[in-house]
């Protein structure tokens, strides 16, 4: 079944919105089905967002063989493909943990691999931002775990970092590293005295383990050494996201809420929005509602953290 191109897809509604921030320059046709988008610009420290779409009992993952993405959680919603692109071409960075590229090993995290029939719009909107053709791809594994032939490191399309441990550089670098790839360990004693974070979605177990001595602060020192960007892009998994609000370093959910109710079973391995952390009710996290758009029977949320 084709997938439907700009012309057809209606706008969102915009219900609720804050002016936090600086109006972007989006092309005509963003502008059209997405309205105003304000971002902060920060020059000296970085703005970490995330994106991620759930069901109305809070499942982000059905996290079962080949139906884990989030198309199964969304009923692959032509809306919510164009704000993830929408927020890939306004990231100079997008982190992902090694389960989330096993979910979709093909795909490359960039704005036109989301919504293809808006990759120019995407593109003009970099171009006005001045950012470069693509955000740099982040992969985080702490056992190195890693395919280097797939096309997010071949491909030519992105730069990318994988952040690992030690254990996991050497791993990794038993592959042919391509050109376009930069591998940086950390190493685990000094990370694991941080908050731990764990890398993968869907991962093996051996990669939850060994990713847990790679923090979030740990990953985005990482990143400052490679990229000079400051909007900083974090699209799961649940344990990565989860360490990042655990270092209170996350500034911004975005969050589709997708009309659906998914259940689960007495033991069940679906994945919430973020696993492996536990705040309430010792120490609750409050965000504020900043944002509010609606798409059909969607709701586009967005909450900023203290």
């Amino acid at each position: 079944m084709p997938r439907p191109g700009p012309a057809a897809l209606a706008s969102l509604q915009t219900l609720f919105e804050t002016k936090r921030g600086k109006v972007l320059p989006l092309p005509p046709n963003l502008a059209r089905l997405y309205g105003c988008l304000r971002m902060p610009l920060p020059r000296s420290h970085t703005h970490v967002f995330s994106n991620f779409v759930t069901t109305l009992d809070g499942v982000v993952s059905l996290n079962t063989k080949g139906h884990a993405s989030g198309g199964d959680i969304s009923g692959s919603s032509a809306q919510d493909r164009m704000v993830m692109g929408l927020l890939r071409a306004v990231a100079d960075v997008v982190i992902i943990g090694s389960g989330t590229l096993g979910v979709d090993r093909r795909h490359v995290w960039m704005a036109e691999a989301i919504f293809p029939a808006l990759a120019d719009d995407y593109r003009q909107l970099r171009k006005a931002l001045g950012k470069r053709a693509a955000p740099l791809n982040v992969i985080v594994s702490g056992s190195g775990g890693v395919d280097l032939s797939l096309p997010v490191f071949v491909s030519g399309k992105v730069q990318a970092l994988i952040v690992t441990t030690t254990a996991g550089a050497k791993r990794l670098l038993k592959q042919t590293v391509p050109d376009s790839v930069e591998i940086r360990a950390i190493r685990q004693s000094a990370s694991a005295n941080r908050h731990g974070a764990s890398a993968d979605r869907h991962g093996a177990s051996a990669d939850r383990h060994s990713a847990s001595a790679i923090s979030a602060s740990a990953i985005l020192d990482e990143v400052s050494r490679v990229s000079a960007g400051k909007l900083i892009l974090v699209e799961g998994g649940p344990r990565l996201l989860g360490d990042f609000y655990s270092e209170r370093l996350l500034d911004e959910q975005f969050l589709t809420l997708a009309p659906q109710i998914a259940g689960r079973d007495i033991g069940d391995r679906r994945l919430s929005l973020v696993m492996g952390k536990a705040f309430a009710p010792r120490d609750p996290l409050w965000g504020k509602l900043i944002d509010l758009r609606r798409g059909s029977s969607h709701l586009f949320l967005r909450y900023s953290f203290p």
